[in-house]
């Protein structure tokens, strides 16, 4: 078992019941699923950044990602409908706590000036999205295969009602706020 789904047991679990007064421990809010995204605008122009991003992607997770197609056709991008733009990969359960520590433990910290991440990405609804400017900061990707440097979003899909309740969770998980 990870180390991270265990310190969520028996560490997370009691403080937000204790602050929360949560009735049932079926209540506490808990983190359903991380979604990494990378949009591949070029790909229109050559098919060889989707593959690039594709292969980064699953180096960096571990998982295999689908390919994200265009919902609609827009001239202004040179964009058609069912053309492939991004890919995208859905973690859950052991693999996601282990991207998610990868995440905390190594990745994060190795950004220049970093001084955590901010707490205004929250939804509304208990979600979390994190920008990357970089794929780089990843250990598993290696600089000199890189076709281009590009962004990705993380999201953390969390079961809490509240902003405030998502917080907690992904405080103590050990996701690194600003102060």
């Amino acid at each position: 078992m990870n180390r991270l789904s265990e310190k969520y047991k028996n560490e997370i679990i009691p403080k937000l019941v204790e602050k929360y007064n949560y009735k049932s421990v079926m209540e506490v809010p808990k983190l359903e699923k991380v979604v990494i995204n990378i949009g591949v605008g070029d790909a229109t122009l050559n098919e060889k950044y989707l593959d690039a991003a594709v292969n980064e992607l699953q180096a960096i997770t571990g998982a295999k990602p689908v390919v994200t197609k265009a919902k609609k056709s827009i001239a202004g991008f040179k964009l058609r409908e069912g053309q492939a733009i991004g890919c995208k990969v859905t973690l859950r359960g052991e693999k996601m706590y282990t991207f998610i520590e990868k995440l905390i433990r190594m990745a994060l910290p190795s950004v220049r000036d970093f001084r955590g991440v901010s707490t205004k990405a929250f939804d509304g609804r208990g979600n979390y999205t994190l920008g990357i400017k970089e794929q780089m900061i990843f250990a598993e990707i290696e600089y000199d295969n890189i076709v281009k440097t590009r962004g990705m979003d993380i999201v953390f899909v969390t079961t809490a009602k509240t902003n405030e309740e998502a917080f907690d969770l992904l405080n103590e998980i050990g996701i690194p706020f600003r102060k």
